[in-house]
């Protein structure tokens, strides 16, 4: 495409310790985070959970300064939340392990779905001014009302069909499929989940269909519509022993995986192999993956050492980082546009905002 990204600005915001003091645990994967950014772009709603319940933050945007440090490290601005609160909603009753935000095309509504340790997921719709439209649209129970142990679960939407979201559940091993709240089947992988994302653009018409699934240190592809070998199309098989944390797809149908090897591996799903490894680009394990909605070339990867940086994956090559102050409990990007948030254990809340220059 010819251009390159380069960051705006980055801001960091504290979470009031009246509204969240201390935040509860979660796993390794930092799904605990989701963000909108309002029509006018002068701010975003930061939507963090933490136990059984989700908050929501307004942080601004404008007037913003950028600086650097050694080694192109990006140095936060320091920015006062506008507005805080708990949102008004069903509560969870074990802890919250992921959420996700979609906005559903031109309603003016977003839709945000909250999955827990046992895997009750409960979906509900916002005003996209940031106001609670305070009426869930759904909330489901586990398949098997939630008896067992708790543990890590991820949840996804479809990227073309909002009602239609996935819940993958750590040690279930499984991953169930809804409309809104009809179960639509579920899938038995071979090892533990840790992270699943639909995939886009596959040229074939069938966004819905297709599903990524991190197992193990093995990439699973499942295609909802087909009973053979139990909906599963494909596993790659990563290095022996280094679990994958995250998976993404990008908006040329490309998917990228990464975890315990501290190394980024994009495949091309039309030919099922590796286009491209970046080598031990992380210092420690990768929990958290995007690719750039402005440039499919470029990915965004966060590691757990507080690193979060963006880089052309082709030259393996780093554009700018920046580093949180503690454990990341949340990272997320913006659906279609390239403004990143990070929530640290200490509070800290990051925004990053990216654009293309060139």
């Amino acid at each position: 495409m010819g251009s390159t990204l380069e960051a705006k600005s980055l801001r960091k915001a504290v979470v009031p310790p009246t509204l969240l003091e201390n935040p509860s645990p979660g796993n390794l994967q930092s799904t605990r985070l989701a963000l909108h950014v309002n029509e006018d772009s002068s701010s975003c709603w930061v939507y963090i959970a933490s136990g059984c319940n989700i908050y929501r933050l307004q942080i601004p945007l404008e007037d913003s300064w950028l600086s650097t440090g050694k080694e192109g490290l990006l140095i936060p601005e320091t920015k006062e939340v506008i507005e805080s609160l708990l949102l008004k909603r069903c509560p969870h009753r074990s802890e919250i392990q992921s959420i996700v935000l979609t906005e559903i095309e031109s309603t003016g509504y977003l839709v945000l779905a909250s999955v827990d340790a046992y895997g009750h997921l409960i979906v509900s719709k916002l005003d996209a001014s940031g106001k609670d439209v305070d009426k869930i649209t759904y909330s489901v129970l586990p398949r098997d009302f939630g008896v067992g142990e708790g543990s890590w679960s991820g949840v996804c939407f479809s990227p073309i069909q909002w009602s239609m979201a996935a819940v993958a559940r750590s040690f279930c091993k499984s991953v169930d499929v809804y409309d809104q709240d009809i179960h639509l089947r579920t899938l038995r992988t071979l090892w533990y989940p840790s992270s699943l994302s639909f995939m886009r653009n596959l040229g074939h018409g069938n966004e819905s269909s297709i599903l990524a699934v991190t197992e193990g240190c093995q990439l699973s592809v499942w295609d909802l519509r087909i009973k053979e070998n139990g909906g599963c199309l494909n596993r790659i098989c990563g290095s022996a022993g280094d679990i994958f944390y995250a998976v993404c797809s990008s908006s040329t149908g490309n998917i990228a995986v990464g975890g315990a090897d501290r190394t980024v591996t994009i495949y091309d799903p039309r030919r099922w192999s590796a286009i491209s490894r970046w080598v031990h680009c992380s210092k420690y394990e990768i929990t958290g993956l995007a690719f750039s909605s402005l440039d499919p070339d470029y990915i965004f990867v966060q590691g757990v050492d507080y690193e979060v940086f963006c880089g052309q994956w082709q030259e393996s090559s780093k554009v700018f980082s920046f580093r949180g102050d503690s454990n990341w409990l949340g990272f997320s990007k913006c659906s279609n546009r390239d403004i990143l948030g990070g929530w640290c254990d200490s509070g800290s809340i990051f925004v990053v905002d990216v654009i293309a220059k060139g």
